[in-house]
């Protein structure tokens, strides 16, 4: 019994899927409501994983300076080097904390995503691995019904089966050999039967059938009847319809849609559409998310470049438009969940880092005072100061005796002046008498 993916599809993915259309016969709002459902289901995982990246972006440079000194102190005692560890994890917390959560939602999400991939959302194919081998080797072969692997085939709204291709006779083919391939449940029934019981236009679910690999050996008619050719591997497909690939929602003319661009040229913008808002809803989740960071230009460039890659990937690999609506809609919850967490308040520990690192930036920023630590404007020294002072108050006295040199010069020149004239004065005086 299958306990994998194809356990949670069928018995958990399909039925919420199945309960969700029978109260509101949209399978586009159905995939909305699915998807809701699950990412809220996986909140809390989700969560310690968002709050575990954002500590580790404040956390992570202090934190690899205390291990490479941790390293280099003990690295000859493994001892002390663990308990030192694992005192710097007690206090920062460990990167791979938010690993765990990841991992165990990661069954769901693959679940979810085969569910959007398979019926009813897009065509379902069956392929089978024949061998085609000379009849003086078949003659020693012992017949042996072949069974491929089931897949749930939507026949009606809410009306799915387990549909396999069987080989009654076995997949190994003696040459002018002629066999079929069956599209049956397990219990026996057609694809044919199913869809005269339940479909409301049988011909839907007529299967089409392709030589996929070895056309030179087999060749194959409509009804799925094979005749062998030559000796060689062969792979033979038969393909479904999706019961609602051709089905529309909002602006996505059919879910099952595939590439962005059609057979013909035509250009999907529904698909372009929502291939561009996931990338630009990732990279607001990885803002958010705290994936990225101005200190480490490498990070920066991975986080800018992942959108368009993740996008590019889309182009070049394309998926049904109801697997992109649903990763659409998972992109915008998380970026929103992400918002929100951003806004909880930090840890004491981790906020005090915050607050450090605030106020270093503020500090160099504006610059230090020349009385904090760490300022290069020094204050002058006490004899540097007062030497400076003597040597201005010297060259004022100096400029001081100068101008008053000057200006006694000045007075005694004409106080000679003055002489000069009284003598000569007196002598005119002299020798009137």
């Amino acid at each position: 019994m299958d306990f994998g993916i194809g356990f949670l599809t069928n018995n958990i993915m399909l039925p919420i899927l199945d309960f969700f259309y029978g109260i509101v016969p949209s399978y586009g709002l159905a995939i909305v409501a699915l998807t809701l459902l699950i990412r809220f289901a996986l909140y809390p995982l989700n969560a310690g994983s968002i709050r575990n990246m954002r500590r580790m972006k404040i956390t992570q440079p202090l934190m690899q300076k205390k291990v490479k000194e941790i390293q280099e102190r003990h690295k000859d005692d493994p001892a002390k080097l663990q308990q030192e560890m694992g005192g710097v994890y007690k206090e920062f917390g460990n990167p791979l904390a938010g690993c765990f959560p990841v991992v165990l939602q990661m069954p769901i999400l693959f679940a979810l995503f085969a569910t959007l991939r398979g019926s009813p959302f897009a065509d379902i194919t069956y392929p089978v691995n024949l061998q085609i081998l000379p009849q003086e080797a078949i003659e020693q072969v012992q017949p042996q019904a072949f069974s491929a692997k089931p897949s749930s085939l939507y026949i009606a709204d809410g009306e799915h089966f387990p549909v396999a291709a069987v080989l009654p006779g076995g997949n190994r083919i003696g040459v002018g050999d002629t066999t079929a391939i069956r599209l049956q449940t397990p219990d026996g029934k057609s694809v044919q039967q199913l869809a005269k019981e339940f479909a409301n236009d049988p011909a839907v679910f007529v299967p089409q059938w392709e030589v996929t690999k070895g056309q030179e050996f087999v060749k194959v008619d409509e009804n799925g009847q094979i005749t062998a050719l030559a000796p060689g591997d062969v792979t033979v497909q038969a393909k479904v319809k999706g019961l609602a690939a051709n089905k529309g929602f909002l602006f996505i003319k059919e879910l099952g849609r595939i590439g962005a661009m059609g057979d013909d040229g035509e250009i999907h913008w529904d698909i372009l559409g929502m291939v561009l808002f996931f990338g630009i809803s990732l990279y607001v989740n990885q803002l958010l998310s705290g994936q990225s960071s101005s200190d480490n230009p490498q990070q920066e460039t991975i986080t800018k470049l992942t959108p368009v890659l993740f996008s590019g990937m889309f182009l070049f690999f394309p998926l049904p438009a109801g697997v992109l609506l649903y990763m659409v809609l998972a992109n915008v919850f998380q970026t929103a969940q992400s918002f929100i967490l951003s806004k909880e308040p930090l840890p004491e520990n981790i906020q005090a880092l915050v607050d450090d690192q605030e106020a270093k930036a503020v500090s160099a920023d504006r610059g230090a005072l020349a009385f904090e630590p760490g300022s290069r404007k020094a204050a002058p020294k006490e004899g540097t100061q007062s030497k400076k002072g003597s040597n201005q108050s010297s060259k004022t006295a100096s400029k001081g005796r100068a101008k008053s040199n000057k200006a006694s010069g000045k007075s005694s020149s004409t106080r000679s002046k003055g002489n000069k004239k009284s003598g000569g004065s007196s002598k005119k005086k002299v020798s009137n008498r």
